[in-house]
């Protein structure tokens, strides 16, 4: 069926003859078969949102609608692709087209040449539902690729093969129970504005380990959780970003791009093919899908890339994997639902965004989860989602920051002083919060120590206390501190100076294991315990701040996880023994 513009305006089309089209259905605009989402409809009028530069077009050209929504296509060949918004494999396109995507250029989603190595599972005669695995591809050597049974399909396997094949042959046959036989490919595909299913969703249970000291100590986010990172410009959000999508304990990364600068994705192109992946020694690009929507692409198309991302995220969380969505910015995804609204004249909402911004915000972090995924045969996945929010001048009192706030549970809040201090993870320890930190504390307490909790909340009262009495050495000077105050702030400065400072451009500083956090907080606690101690023993404060160890603990982050057991032991033995020293001495001249 086709329909006929009769207005545009910028990525705003409106056509007529369109009675027959459905709600966010993909239509092709104009001869150029520009790729458009129907977004609003009115009688047999269609508002239409273009995916591609609308420059040129007018009243009269034709709207061919596909009948079929806006959709990404799940197989093997998806892990190391670069994509734009709407799944367009960037590197196809530039083969074809070079440096600038091609008005209407239509490429494949994915390689219908390449022949994958398809493994069966299932056997003849196997009654099958949807979810279940029927065969498997090693798409990578850091992943297995499970095809599955589209969901809400089922019947009993009549023919399977084995072998190579490419992703639209036919690799097995299932008979439902009225005897009818439908041929699969490993290709299937998904609307992304549709959730997909799950048996039941879980309760996060698990730490997200990231190996990022101020957040796996102070704020951690669970598998399965939902967490934003607002800050101004030049706080760090992007580098924060990369350095969970290079450390995150996740089987699989998508990192999204939405609306982003072109250098700051050119560094993730860059980056991640060279990276050497911790958890399997290859390049991270090895378990990594990117989705590269730059802030000159079409604005429609930083709408559907947030959706398109979190798709292919169910779609390996179905498999039983643990994923990890970032999507840097939610700020500038929010920007181009507020230009759509404008455009479709709808009334505006706070600061001019639509009245259904916090439900379109929700309805993408609700899809992260801990699940267990359809199918017979018992599976877990989870999608932890973490988005960047770039606010204006800073200020997160503005609605997207606010409406995100209301949903998820995590707040890395980047402070602008704390990174013009050259303090990074700029994360404010004053601000932030995780309400997953007592959910996750018993799972703390017995995989890494049964003290991990009262380390923590130790630490934090260092950090406010320090907080109150920078009120006062402001006000009066640091002499008008008691002597447990000053070591209060000593050890508070060893807090942040040596522990929650950490060098992403350090190869050792870079991550950090849980062990390895739990020992360096300890040394800085002990040595604040054992200061205090001192103290009533006569010991001068002096020699208390001045003395050597408290540089050996702040050189204790460049120590490599090989080395770790020996030299924290070591240090503690010095500790102990530069303690006694100063006792005896403080003693002998009481």
């Amino acid at each position: 069926m086709s329909g006929t513009i009769i207005k545009v305006s910028g990525p705003l089309i409106v056509a007529e003859g369109m009675g027959d089209v459905h709600l966010y259905d993909v239509v092709r605009v104009s001869k150029q078969h520009l790729i458009g989402e129907v977004i609003e409809l009115r009688g047999d009028k269609a508002s239409i949102q273009v995916y591609e530069e609308t420059a040129g077009l007018g009243p009269g050209e034709p709207v061919e609608t596909t009948g079929a929504p806006l959709s990404v296509e799940l197989a093997p060949g998806l892990i190391e692709s670069i994509f734009d918004g709407i799944q367009r494999p960037l590197t196809e396109i530039y083969k074809i087209a070079g440096d600038r995507i091609t008005r209407g250029i239509d490429v494949p989603k994915l390689d219908r040449k390449k022949k994958w190595e398809f493994v069966p599972v299932a056997k003849v005669g196997d009654e099958v539902i949807g979810g279940d695995v029927i065969g498997t591809v090693q798409e990578t050597p850091a992943v297995l690729h499970k095809i599955m049974l589209p969901p809400r399909k089922s019947g009993t396997v009549e023919w399977i093969y084995s072998g190579e094949a490419t992703i639209t042959e036919p690799v097995y046959k299932i008979k439902d129970k009225e005897g009818n036989v439908t041929e699969y490919p490993m290709l299937q595909t998904w609307p992304v504005r549709v959730a997909r299913p799950y048996k039941d969703k879980l309760a996060p249970d698990e730490p997200m380990v990231t190996g990022q000291r101020v957040i796996d100590t102070l704020f951690p986010i669970a598998k399965g959780g939902v967490a934003a990172v607002p800050g101004p410009f030049g706080s760090g959000k992007t580098v924060i970003q990369h350095q969970l999508a290079k450390w995150a304990d996740a089987d699989i990364i998508i990192y999204v791009g939405c609306g982003e600068r072109g250098n700051e994705m050119t560094d993730v192109l860059n980056e991640f093919p060279a990276l050497k992946d911790p958890r399997t020694g290859l390049p991270l690009m090895k378990r990594t899908v990117l989705i590269a929507n730059t802030s000159d692409m079409p604005v429609a198309a930083r709408e559907a890339s947030i959706y398109t991302g979190i798709t292919l995220a169910e779609y390996f969380r179905d498999m039983g994997y643990k994923v990890a969505i970032m999507a840097d910015s939610t700020s500038r995804w929010a920007e181009a639902l507020r230009e759509m609204s404008s455009r479709l004249e709808e009334m505006p909402g706070e600061e001019g965004y639509p009245a259904y911004l916090a439900s379109r915000l929700a309805e993408f972090y609700e899809r992260a989860g801990v699940v267990d995924c359809i199918g017979k045969e018992k599976r877990v996945g989870a999608v932890s989602a973490i988005g960047a929010v770039s606010p204006p001048g800073g200020d997160i009192s503005e609605p997207v920051s606010q409406a995100t706030l209301r949903i998820v549970k995590v707040f890395w809040c980047l402070s602008a002083s704390l990174a013009y201090a050259r303090h990074f993870p700029a994360i404010d320890w004053l601000q932030s919060y995780s309400l997953y930190s007592d959910r996750l504390k018993t799972y703390f307490n017995s995989a890494v120590a049964p003290d991990w909790g009262e380390l923590v909340g130790k630490t934090m009262g260092i950090l406010q206390e320090e907080a109150s009495l920078n009120e006062i050495v402001r006000l009066v000077g640091i002499d008008a501190l008691g002597f447990k105050d000053r070591i209060t702030m000593e050890c508070a400065r060893s807090i942040r100076e040596d522990y929650l400072h950490q060098n992403s451009f350090d190869d050792v500083d870079t991550y950090t294991s849980l062990n390895k956090q739990y020992n360096m907080l300890k040394l800085i606690i002990t040595w604040y315990d054992k200061a205090l101690a001192a103290l009533g023993q006569h010991v001068q404060l002096d020699k208390l701040i001045d003395m050597p160890i408290r540089e050996h603990i702040g050189r204790a982050k460049y120590i490599p996880e090989k080395e770790e057991k020996e030299k924290f032991a070591a240090l503690s033995k010095e500790m102990d023994k530069a303690f006694s020293d100063l006792t005896e001495e403080g003693e002998a001249n009481a």
